[in-house]
């Protein structure tokens, strides 16, 4: 494992795309946010020891499993790629701690991890979490306005999304991860924000660039991230996707590394990327 030279140059994070295994697929025009097209564990294991100062992600959910669903009214059938196929509950809950592992090797001492789930992978998250020594803070629900409807009618609708908020910081520990508290009771009124949040759904607006099987709103990561980061701080999301993520930390002013294994999703997120990067004052 590498650890951050006390030279390390501009990068606040100490981690420069330049000494990394792969040329980055995209850079930002500062040369401090860096999205790579390849294997997630590859790209990691060059990212220096307690460097990232937060993680916003969204796994493979794992199902993929031939069923249907609805969108815009039609059935169609669940299946989004063989990245989302399930393995089996062994193979599938050892992959989620192998990357939580690595991910909680680059997270600096206060750093803090956000990962999105449905019921087919928040359970094995959470325990891998825990597996894996991080402390979780809060298990927020996102709550979707107009959720597709339930066409098995076996079940009650499913309207919500978990978003497990954990940190590297034991209890008791010197360390104290950034909670924004002030801004969070700004944002909801001046009264304390719960952890039921009521967002929409990605609209059109977020997908003239090009569609993500599984994309999520940039008004959710927009809020995670303001609640958990301060400006300068560097983000990493190790299954970038279309890079909703990144666009949401450039937005911020925070820096960005990002990894996507699919070749179709890192054509989505480069032209994501440049143009929230294009949108920056310098």
């Amino acid at each position: 494992m590498k650890s951050e030279p006390a030279d390390s140059g501009p990068l606040d994070a100490g981690f420069d795309a330049r000494s990394a295994a792969a040329s980055p697929a995209w850079r930002s025009r500062d040369d401090r946010s860096f999205l790579y097209h390849g294997d997630r564990s590859e790209i990691m294991s060059d990212i220096p020891d307690d460097s990232i100062d937060c993680i916003w992600t969204d796994p493979p959910y794992f199902l993929s499993t031939g069923g249907t669903t609805c969108v815009a009214g039609k059935r169609v059938p669940v299946d989004k790629g063989a990245w989302d196929r399930s393995q089996g509950l062994t193979v599938d809950h050892d992959f989620n701690r192998s990357w939580l592992r690595d991910c909680y090797r680059v997270l600096k001492p206060a750093g803090t991890i956000w990962v999105s789930g449905t019921l087919h992978v928040y359970l094995s998250v959470g325990m891998a979490l825990l597996e894996e020594r991080f402390r979780i803070l809060n298990d927020i629900v996102w709550e979707k306005p107009n959720p597709p409807p339930n066409l098995g009618r076996r079940c009650f609708t499913h309207a919500t999304e978990i978003v497990l908020w954990a940190t590297k910081a034991a209890k008791g520990s010197p360390h104290r991860y950034t909670f924004n508290y002030a801004a969070m009771r700004m944002d909801n009124g001046g009264r304390q924000m719960k952890n039921v949040w009521r967002i929409p759904a990605v609209g059109r607006a977020e997908k003239v660039h090009g569609k993500h099987p599984t994309q999520k709103p940039l008004a959710l990561i927009d809020r995670c991230l303001r609640a958990s980061t301060q400006r300068g701080d560097r983000v990493l999301d190790p299954f970038a996707g279309s890079a909703s993520a990144g666009v949401a930390a450039l937005q911020l002013g925070r820096t960005f590394t990002g990894c996507e294994r699919e070749r179709g999703f890192i054509d989505i997120a480069v032209r994501r990327l440049t143009v929230a990067d294009a949108a920056l004052l310098w």
